[in-house]
């Protein structure tokens, strides 16, 4: 009997241990129109020393590609895990809650029936930039526990803009930038920082799934005047563009007319310096992210997920900003770090696609699939093996000639392996091109009507149809 009580006193004056979170967090970091133009891909000029820094502790995907080059298509794709063609999102407007998908469970929703505290901080999906920032635009309230719209100096100081293109009053679709004063926590990114951090402090103690979405380098480009001083004009040259060069390339897989839209080079380094700055500003923001991480000790437990929702064009073949096929366009910065990247600090030269995102996450973090049929693949085998055994490419697609009631709308389909880049445009009637990437990465021969590629071309575009099918 003493000895009974004697346990029992020490049991109950015995302190408290608690047990140690095991379910790993997830840091999702957006970035915005955001191309590989990155020192961490290697670049002579760009500097991005956060995100080397990231790529040093997980691996570096160096090609990696969105399913389709325009905002809210690519965003509620990886969201949903389903190809544009199944989600019937090609523009911006549409909602794909209020439409075609009541019903899915999306990412960070799978998560959020799994126990996890989930927020967003800035765009993860769909909203204008710059009109909408500051808003909910086309956010998903089912996806998550929280939310914060952050509205920063950029937006009240549009008046000051440069633009070189003042006959075109759309903001988020012109060459426009402003070198700005005060600091970056004034800006909307440096505020989405700011409140990210917040949260983190606040949640640290219990699973999480923290979105976080920077707008830059989206135009306008916008950011702190020393960023700008980074990168001299004189420094910087642009892509290679003659006469001619476009002379073997379909019509449809042109969107800037005429080319480099008959902009003076003078101009065009204008703009080509203030998107480095705006890439160098955001690389700064995900810095105070990954500091946090550090200081509150939860980088250990902490998936970190970088990624772009689509590249971007500047000035490769004539052609600015986003909505093609070529690769400035359709590949994304990515980059995975923490628990289950065992191959911390390698890069991986597999093709990948955003829509893998989805599968991955989940498997990482021992979670149950959705209900619905995910159409990416989990990237975990490259994560612990970047050079693994890998067979699937990557499938980017576009839509010209209006809205998806257009009926003069056609589709362009894009499929990159490791060595071929192919597009055809409605079905191949309006183009197609080949390009091999081995002999050609900056794309500039079309071998599609080479009979010696008759093969190759017939090939890929049967990796169209497999690989773009409904999954089952």
């Amino acid at each position: 009997m003493r000895t009974a009580l004697l346990l029992a006193s020490v049991l109950i004056c015995a302190p408290t241990f608690v047990v140690a979170q095991t379910k790993p967090n997830v840091l999702f970091i957006a970035t915005d129109d955001c191309n590989n133009d990155l020192g961490v891909y290697g670049h002579p000029l760009v500097k991005t020393p956060t995100l080397e820094r990231l790529a040093a502790r997980g691996v570096r995907f160096d090609r990696a590609y969105c399913q389709f080059p325009l905002c809210s298509p690519s965003r509620v794709s990886l969201m949903t895990g389903l190809r544009p063609d199944r989600t019937k999102i090609f523009e911006l407007q549409t909602d794909f809650r209020k439409s075609t998908l009541p019903d899915v469970v999306t990412l960070p929703q799978q998560f959020r029936k799994n126990g996890y505290y989930v927020a967003r901080v800035g765009k993860l999906y769909h909203y204008g930039v710059p009109g909408g920032i500051g808003t909910a635009g086309l956010d998903d309230p089912q996806s998550w526990d929280h939310t914060v719209n952050p509205k920063g100096r950029d937006k009240a100081e549009e008046d000051k803009l440069v633009n070189l293109q003042p006959k075109n009053t759309g903001l988020g679709a012109t060459l426009a930038f402003l070198a700005a004063e005060g600091t970056d926590e004034e800006q909307t990114d440096g505020i989405a920082a700011t409140e990210a951090i917040k949260l983190l402090e606040a949640n640290k103690d219990k699973p999480f799934f923290l979105a976080v979405g920077f707008y830059r380098p989206h135009c306008p480009y916008v950011a702190p005047k020393k960023y700008f001083d980074l990168y001299p004009t004189e420094k910087l040259s642009l892509p290679k563009f003659e006469a001619g060069d476009l002379a073997d390339v379909p019509q449809a897989a042109l969107t800037t007319r005429p080319p480099n839209y008959g902009l003076p080079e003078a101009d065009l380094k204008r703009a080509l310096q203030a998107y480095y700055a705006s890439i160098t500003f955001m690389d700064a923001q995900v810095g105070r992210l990954l500091d946090a991480l550090d200081r509150l000790k939860l980088a250990d437990n902490t998936i970190v997920v970088f990624w772009s929702d689509h590249g971007y064009n500047v000035g490769q073949h004539g052609q600015w900003m986003k909505q093609s096929l070529f690769e400035n366009s359709a590949r994304v910065p990515l980059i995975v770090a923490g628990p289950g990247t065992t191959a911390g600090g390698k890069s991986s030269g597999r093709t990948v696609e955003l829509l893998d995102l989805y599968p991955t996450l989940v498997e990482l973090a021992g979670l149950p699939q959705p209900a619905h049929k995910l159409e990416g693949r989990s990237l975990k085998a490259l994560l612990a093996d970047p050079a693994a055994a890998w067979d699937k490419p990557a499938i980017t697609q576009v839509r010209r000639g209006g809205g998806k009631n257009n009926p003069n709308a056609f589709a362009g389909y894009s499929v990159r392996t490791e060595r071929y880049r192919y597009n055809t445009w409605d079905g191949g009637t309006k183009g197609e091109e080949l390009y091999d990437h081995q002999a050609d990465p900056e794309e500039r021969k079309n071998l599609a009507k080479d009979p010696a590629q008759a093969t190759t071309v017939a090939e890929l575009k049967a990796l169209v149809a497999k690989w773009n099918a409904p999954a089952q």
